[in-house]
């Protein structure tokens, strides 16, 4: 390595502008905070490695104001909050400008460790006069229901992969890393649209002023991508059944992770309607025993799994596709993360209706949609918002 410094602390972005992607949660941070209107805190969420705290950080230096930064799961119960940024809300800065009040965290609160610390960040979000922002992956736990009511939110996206490359590109330029162009892509899928990882990893396996994860077990740390990209190969394109075993029974992953490849993959390489049919026929059964397994401990089904998986999708096939396709990862998981958020915006939304209208939640739920009507008719639009006290997110999401 060139430096001792880890990369992460060298390219933390020292101004907005550095920062990847999420130019419009930016935006309307800065608006808020210009705005002199902080009778709400404003609540950034978002999955790991987005850029949240960092953000904050390149915009106090942006604006030239003094940062008071606490993580909430550091400073967890009413004393501790009170003690370390009580003062702090209320005194100027010394610097003799303005300041942020940053609490990192905020869905990391819980049990009775945490007791009394939700009311003690609420006092402060009442009390001060200056602009107070809190960060949370999850905005829509319970546990921080309190402190989402009397929060503007502000969502940070999942990073694609393309932006990832780009800053991962631009690392590589600065440290005179030589690298490729394949090699940089799989860790920029790989890394799942956490950027503080994927700069970890690029520090990690760049030794001697190349970029090269082939000598170390890289792709075993992150998500195995090329890995299983061999194996499924291997299933796909062979009739021999001790190759297909063998190649599955060398993987070191969840089995899980094995059905959810398979079955995203296989139709993209059967094309006949008999070959698929039996290879989801073998996919099925070894779900089966992923059942009893959870159910009744019988680990020795395993056995079972991994040779429909293996064996199974092999001979599913009558010939050998010649196609050359490109295995992929299945969304699946980060479909359900945004039918999850999607969903959890209706249910607040749904809640705040509920309390204003003296339904049952569960009622309110089914007519959170006519809202999207009424918001069209700009008469009643701003007596609805404040009625129903509705967030910026909340708004967005009714109005699109």
């Amino acid at each position: 390595m060139k430096t001792s410094l880890t990369w992460i602390r060298k390219y933390t972005p020292k101004n907005s502008d550095e920062i990847v992607a999420q130019k419009k949660a930016i935006n309307k941070i800065k608006g808020y905070i210009s705005s002199k209107n902080y009778e709400k805190s404003l609540l950034i969420h978002g999955p790991i490695g987005t850029g949240k705290t960092s953000s904050i950080i390149a915009i106090a230096n942006d604006l030239q104001l003094e940062l008071v930064e606490v993580n909430a799961s550091d400073r967890r119960n009413k004393n501790s909050v009170e003690d370390l940024l009580g003062n702090a809300a209320k005194q100027a800065s010394l610097f003799f400008k303005g300041k942020i009040i940053l609490i990192d965290e905020i869905d990391t609160l819980s049990g009775k460790q945490d007791r009394g610390a939700v009311s003690a960040i609420k006092d402060i979000i009442k009390k001060t006069k200056f602009p107070v922002i809190l960060t949370a992956v999850d905005a829509y736990q319970d546990k921080i229901k309190a402190l989402k009511k009397i929060s503007t939110l502000v969502e940070f996206e999942r990073l694609n992969d393309k932006d990832i490359l780009e800053h991962l590109k631009h690392i590589c330029k600065k440290e005179k890393v030589k690298y490729e162009e394949d090699s940089l892509k799989t860790l920029s899928l790989s890394c799942n649209g956490d950027l503080r990882a994927a700069i970890n990893d690029l520090q990690t396996f760049s030794g001697d002023g190349k970029f090269d994860p082939s000598s170390s077990d890289f792709l075993l740390q992150r998500n195995q991508t090329d890995i299983i990209q061999n194996v499924l190969f291997r299933i796909y394109k062979t009739f021999k059944p001790e190759i297909s075993l063998e190649s599955i029974n060398k993987l070191d992953i969840n089995i899980d992770k094995i059905i959810e490849w398979v079955e995203y993959n296989t139709p993209k390489e059967y094309k006949k309607i008999e070959d698929l049919a039996m290879a989801f026929d073998n996919i099925s059964l070894a779900d089966v025993f992923r059942g009893r397994i959870r159910r009744w401990q019988h680990w020795r089904f395993l056995v079972y799994m991994y040779q429909l998986l293996s064996i199974g999708i092999s001979l599913s096939k009558k010939e050998k596709y010649s196609s050359n396709i490109e295995y992929k990862r299945s969304t699946k998981g980060l479909l359900i993360w945004q039918y999850n958020m999607k969903t959890a915006k209706k249910k607040s939304t749904a809640q705040k209706l509920a309390e204003a209208t003296h339904l049952s939640a569960k009622q309110a739920f089914k007519y959170v949609d006519i809202l999207r009507f009424m918001l069209k008719d700009k008469k009643i639009k701003d007596e609805l918002i404040k009625e129903l006290d509705l967030d910026d997110s909340e708004l967005e999401w009714l109005q699109k």
